[in-house]
């Protein structure tokens, strides 16, 4: 079962340990050899590093720049796929009823029709955040050692836990298989809630104006 782990400040440290010990290290040897040993050849005027520190403000601005609009981007993705989520839920709640069809479902079998529509989102949901988890060819990080034994620090599920096991939660057995032998496995869930939808509007049980909507 997937618990959460709580980090602290030093476990983040554990994370930089290497480049703290290298640059700590390389300022500890020269400041010996400038102070020390008296080499003060070693020392560099002031005008070549306030023109290359300009230079590399400027690029690493334009970096953060671009980091942030992607962050941003993928905040304002998630702020609507929580949003839609809500909507969907609220829709299916109150338009799926037996108000335009010819034969009538029980009250059961309206909230189990209800709860596969919701529970199959919370599954394309789940398809979605494994595929943002997944490794691409020019990603380094997992070479890492540091990278390795932070995400290990971070116990992510979707490193841990198989996706076929989160899908049992949420969907039938038969809905597993299917999405399972797909590679595209969202656009799988996402295919199973079409036909889900088709079936209820041709059964009545979904209203034509509420299928558009």
């Amino acid at each position: 079962m997937y618990t959460k782990k709580k980090y602290s400040k030093r476990d983040m440290l554990k994370w930089t340990k290497r480049e703290t010990r290298f640059f700590i290290v390389f300022a500890l040897i020269i400041t010996s050899l400038y102070e020390l040993l008296a080499l003060q050849w070693i020392q560099l005027p002031w005008t070549p590093i306030a023109l290359v520190g300009t230079a590399v403000a400027f690029l690493i601005g334009f970096q953060n720049n671009a980091a942030y609009g992607r962050i941003w981007e993928a905040r304002k993705i998630w702020g609507g796929i929580v949003n839609n989520s809500r909507t969907w839920t609220t829709m299916i709640r109150d338009m799926i009823t037996n108000e335009h069809a010819p034969k009538d479902l029980s009250s059961d079998e309206l909230l189990k029709e209800k709860k596969t529509l919701v529970h199959r989102q919370i599954a394309w949901l789940t398809a979605l955040r494994y595929a943002m988890r997944q490794n691409k060819p020019w990603e380094t990080y997992t070479q890492s050692k540091d990278h390795k034994a932070w995400g290990e620090m971070l116990n992510l599920p979707e490193l841990n836990i198989p996706i076929e096991e989160e899908f049992k939660k949420v969907l039938s057995a038969d809905e597993v298989v299917y999405v399972m032998s797909k590679n595209n496995k969202a656009n799988a869930v996402l295919s199973l809630q079409s036909k889900h939808l088709k079936r209820l509007k041709e059964s009545g049980h979904i209203w034509e104006f509420s299928f558009l909507s």
